[in-house]
Order: structure tokens, then C-alpha cells, then sequence
């Protein structure tokens, strides 16, 4: 088969076999992380948690490090991205721990969010860095759909995997802050591995590639303006990539808004204790990782038979007609299955966004693009959350909800549609970069 012939070939890779290395135990510590406060913000029996609770603390988490994006952007385009890795993780080791400090002290919440907030501000760089190196460590061009399938799914399904971990170390330990503490010291430990990790690769193999010397903070804070002009300016020439990254809003924004649903099924509406509903939750987790290990299979596939944004109609419109199907029961069963397809959907459309957004974007301005492909995300996630803060009841039971998500993605399959079928009219190749002028005038 062409796909295992070529994945064969991926890991046969020494630099794209690091790189991977690296995302994996960035990214499991991200699972873990992120379940520990999870865990402390919605489980813990002492917090009485609502739609609005769990909204704040995405906004809290979330939005300020969002305006980290431009200028993370301007600072991977002009730092080796190899070092970004390397002390991005060893930050977060050491961060994580002072954490886990804050959580056995019982301080405020806001001091708790502060912390949380640094590490997460921290991951931007690192995502960041992950995705703008990966054209440097795969050998063609045709190849980096099925490296864009391996890598970061392989990510998503050790961020899973470290949220396993997760789940099964606070079970396993005894009741109490001291269970989320000890969670939150594996993800720095993970993370240390990660940053360990990097030194494998030489320093100037992931770009970028520029002439000139890394910029100082102070000049690169100077041209964040500017820079983020430059990148907005460079992806308005690039109109598949622009169209993708709308439509992967679109889906992240309905994706949030069915994660808090879910986690206020699991606490109030389908157990009777809150270890119960943690357990409820990683299960969920679980089978949605599994949807994204069959979307890094069949997306390869899938993007040869429909292309790269005749794929995501394919996702969105599956989505919009089976979304409403299992959710509107609000039984878990059907839920789990549906855990399961808007894993292996939204997965799916990444792969093919990353793609787009890979193959139509120039060196030099990869870091900004991606930095603002991040922080469309989280406001999307955010977003979601606060829509679901007012739709939602106590239970989490809102019909309202499940159908204007359906309908979100139903708009965002026949706008892709549209799209793919003037693209095909035109005979333009949806990878292919539009011709511009030298990318680094506008900088």
C-alpha cells in the first residue's frame, strides 16, 4: 500500500524520526497537564462547577497567551526553531513544578490560573516551532501529507495517552490536592524529556531560513506590528490556506462548545460521584483518540480520492447530519460514538488544513501564519465556551446547542464546497502557492 510504503519511509528519517520524538513527549505532557487542571477546576469535590466556571477558566487559560500569537510568530521566524524546543520544554519542566507547589498550598484561584497560564503561554512557542520545522525534516513535497498525517496526529494521540496516564495516577492516588500535584509533576518531568529530547538535532537544521542574525526581543517586539502585517498580507495571496484556516475555526468553535457539553455530562447528568465522572471523561478521551489515530489512516487516502478541502466538506458535512443524530439522546453511549467520529472528522480536516496552510505558505512567514492559525483556535475554543455558558443548563441536556452546531458545520461544508468547486473549475491546484513578490519585502 502506498501509505505504509510511504510512512515506512517517514520514520526512516533520522531528523523527522527526532522531531517526532520530540512532539510526542511535549505533547503527553500536554495530555497530562491539561487533564491535572482539568481535573482540579471541574472534579474537585470542594468546587461547585457550571458552564460558566468551566468558560472562564478557558478565557482565563486561553485568551491572554492568544495575543502571545503575532508576536510568538516574529520571534520563530527569526529564533532557531531547534532552541525553541529545547528551552521552550525545559521552561515548562520547571514551570509545571512550581505549579504542582501552588497546588498543595491551596492558594487563590487566581494565583493558580497565573501559573497554569505560563506554561500554556510557553506551549505556544513550542506548537508553533513543531509545525513550522516539519517541512525541514520530510525529503519532497508529495510526502508531507502523509507527514502532516503521522506527526500531528501522532501528537494528538500522545497528548491522549498522556491524559490516560493522567487519569489513571490521580485515581490510583489518595484523595486530595496531593492526587493533582503528583499528576502535574509527570507532565514536568514529560516535559524535561521533551526539551532533553531536542539536543538530538543540530541546531540549525529546522530553520528558519533567513539571511540575517536572530533579532534581539526589544527588535523583535518593535516589528511585531509590522510582521503581523507581513503575515496577513502574505496569506491573502494564499487563498487556499486562508479558506482553510476559516473553515478549521469554524470547526474548532463547534468542537469546544461539544467539550464543555460533554464535561458537564459527565459531572452532573450521567454519575452520582465525581471520580465516577473522571473516569466517565477519560473514557471519552480515549475514544477520541482513537478517532484521531483512524484519521492520520484514512486521511492520506481520503485527500487522493477528494483533495485537500473536498475532504474537509466531506468532514464537515458528515459531521453536521451525525452530530445531532447521537448527541440530541444525551445518553452516553451514543456520545461515546460520537466521541469517537468528531475525533477521527476534526482530525482529519486538521491534517488537511496543516497541509494546505504547509504547502502554500512560504518559509520565511510559516511561524507568523501559524502563530495566527493558533490563535484562531483558541479564540475559537473560547468563544465556544462562553456560547455554551449561556445555552447550557446545569446537565449539560441543550437541544438548542447540538442543533446550531449542526448547522455551523452544515454552513461550513457548503462554503467549502463552493470553494473546492471553483478551485477545481479554475484547474489551480490547491497546494500551489500563488506567485508574489519576494515574501521578505513586507518585512
Amino acid at each position: 500500500m502506498p501509505v505504509v510504503r510511504d510512512l515506512r519511509v517517514l520514520l526512516r528519517l533520522r531528523d523527522f524520526r527526532h522531531l517526532l520524538t520530540v512532539r510526542l513527549l511535549s505533547q503527553a505532557a500536554d495530555g497530562v497537564y491539561q487533564v491535572a487542571l482539568a481535573a482540579y477546576v471541574v472534579f474537585s469535590p470542594e468546587k461547585e462547577t457550571s458552564p460558566a466556571a468551566i468558560a472562564s477558566a478557558m478565557a482565563v487559560l486561553l485568551l491572554p497567551y492568544s495575543l502571545l500569537g503575532p508576536f510568538t510568530g516574529v520571534l520563530l521566524d527569526r529564533w532557531r526553531r531547534r532552541q525553541v524546543l529545547l528551552h521552550g520544554n525545559l521552561v515548562r519542566s520547571v514551570l509545571a513544578v512550581g505549579t504542582a507547589v501552588l497546588i498543595l498550598a491551596a492558594v487563590p484561584d487566581w494565583l493558580f490560573y497565573a501559573s497554569a497560564l505560563s506554561v500554556t503561554a510557553v506551549n505556544r512557542f513550542v506548537l508553533s516551532g513543531l509545525s513550522a520545522s516539519l517541512p525541514h525534516v520530510v525529503d519532497s513535497r508529495e510526502r508531507l501529507v502523509m507527514a502532516n498525517s503521522v506527526s500531528p496526529t501522532a501528537g494528538t494521540l500522545a497528548a491522549t495517552a498522556g491524559g490516560g496516564i493522567a487519569f489513571a495516577v490521580r485515581l490510583a492516588a489518595p484523595k486530595g490536592s496531593a492526587s493533582d500535584a503528583l499528576v502535574v509533576l509527570v507532565g514536568a518531568l514529560l516535559y524535561l524529556c521533551a526539551g532533553l529530547s531536542a539536543l538530538r538535532m543540530p541546531p540549525g537544521l529546522l530553520g528558519p531560513d533567513t539571511n540575517g542574525s536572530p533579532a534581539t526581543l526589544r527588535t523583535a517586539i518593535g516589528v511585531t506590528v509590522r510582521g503581523l502585517t507581513a503575515g496577513l498580507r502574505h496569506l491573502a495571496h494564499r487563498r487556499p490556506a486562508a479558506h482553510a484556516l476559516a473553515a478549521m475555526t469554524l470547526m474548532r468553535f463547534c468542537y469546544g462548545a461539544l467539550t464543555v457539553t460533554l464535561l458537564m455530562l459527565c459531572r452532573y447528568a450521567w454519575t452520582d460521584t465525581d471520580s465516577a465522572g473522571l473516569a466517565l471523561l477519560g473514557l471519552a478521551v480515549g475514544v477520541s483518540g482513537a478517532g484521531f489515530f483512524a484519521a492520520a489512516l484514512i486521511t492520506p487516502w481520503a485527500v487522493g480520492r477528494f483533495g485537500q478541502l473536498g475532504w474537509m466538506v466531506v468532514c464537515a458535512g458528515a459531521a453536521a447530519v451525525l452530530e445531532p443524530a447521537l448527541g440530541l439522546p444525551f445518553e452516553p453511549t451514543p456520545m461515546l460514538i460520537a466521541a469517537f467520529i468528531l475525533g477521527l472528522i476534526t482530525q482529519g480536516a486538521k491534517i488537511s488544513t496543516d497541509t494546505v496552510v504547509q504547502a502554500s505558505v512560504d518559509d520565511a512567514f510559516r511561524g507568523r501564519v501559524f502563530s495566527l492559525y493558533d490563535v484562531l483556535f483558541n479564540v475559537a475554543f473560547v468563544g465556544a465556551a462562553a456560547v455554551a455558558a449561556l445555552m447550557l443548563p446545569h446537565d449539560g441536556r441543550s437541544v438548542p446547542l447540538v442543533v446550531t452546531v449542526a448547522v455551523l458545520y452544515a454552513v461550513t461544508a457548503a462554503a467549502l464546497a463552493a470553494r473546492d468547486r471553483v478551485s477545481r473549475e479554475t484547474s489551480t491546484p490547491e497546494s500551489e502557492p500563488e506567485p508574489t513578490d519576494d515574501p521578505r519585502r513586507f518585512t
